[in-house]
């Protein structure tokens, strides 16, 4: 379970694969304008995350090394074609609202490297968790990211969840006659809000670490002391 536990904290946290690798930023900076848009293709990275790891970990004895970039990149292509038909088949007004980039998964440096970093080298289903602990760790911060941009950029949260429960409606959290910010919808917008993210994991990360070091000291402290 320690193995488990280890590899969640380093998808969310540690090794995040936006706030502490900086992968994948060009759909993270596109598309998470609104929370429903940036969850969505983060719930579609997901799946194509856990299962190409999956896939690849399970096919790794049978893929020759000199050629194993291409054949992941195959795989990853195959997998993101399922989903994108499935988008098109069944959200469809969301399909249209992401566009290029569902395909574009195949291009995010996220799943490539998680594939060759670790799926490449370890069990199956060691592998397809890692996938998805590092998808969840995209997800939440995609959505944290186009949760605040909506909110500040138009006063609202889940702004086209119509596209996918047809009842429901987005929460209007600020007054009706907010005028918006419209830099916060913007790619620019993006930029700032992300940059604010960083910093605040690199601040905490920081406070962690100086908390462990003072426990340290504290603890050699007693130890010396008569």
């Amino acid at each position: 379970m320690s193995v488990y536990r280890e590899i969640t904290h380093n998808g969310l946290w540690k090794q995040n694969a936006i706030l502490a690798q900086l992968l994948g930023l060009c759909p993270l900076l596109a598309v998470s304008s609104s929370m429903v848009n940036a969850v969505s293709l983060g719930l579609a990275t997901i799946l194509v995350m856990s299962l190409s790891s999956f896939a690849v970990s399970l096919l790794r004895g049978f893929i020759p090394y000199e050629i194993r970039i291409p054949v992941f990149i195959l795989i990853i292509a195959s997998l993101v074609t399922v989903v994108d038909l499935l988008f098109n088949a069944y959200l469809h007004d969301l399909y249209l609202v992401l566009g290029i980039f569902i395909p574009l998964i195949v291009t995010n440096c996220i799943v490539l490297a998680r594939v060759e970093a670790f799926a490449a080298k370890n069990s199956t289903w060691l592998a397809a968790f890692d996938g998805a602990a590092m998808g969840v760790g995209f997800v939440w911060v995609i959505g944290l990211l186009g949760a605040i941009r909506e909110f500040i950029g138009q006063g609202t949260l889940f702004s086209g969840i119509e596209m996918i429960i047809p009842s429901a409606h987005a929460l209007q959290i600020l007054p009706e006659d907010y005028p918006g910010f419209l830099i916060a919808i913007l790619p620019p917008g993006a930029f700032f809000v992300l940059g604010l993210m960083i910093a605040a994991r690199n601040w905490l990360d920081h406070r962690a670490n100086e908390r462990a070091k003072a426990r340290l000291r504290a603890q050699q402290i007693l130890q010396i002391a008569p």
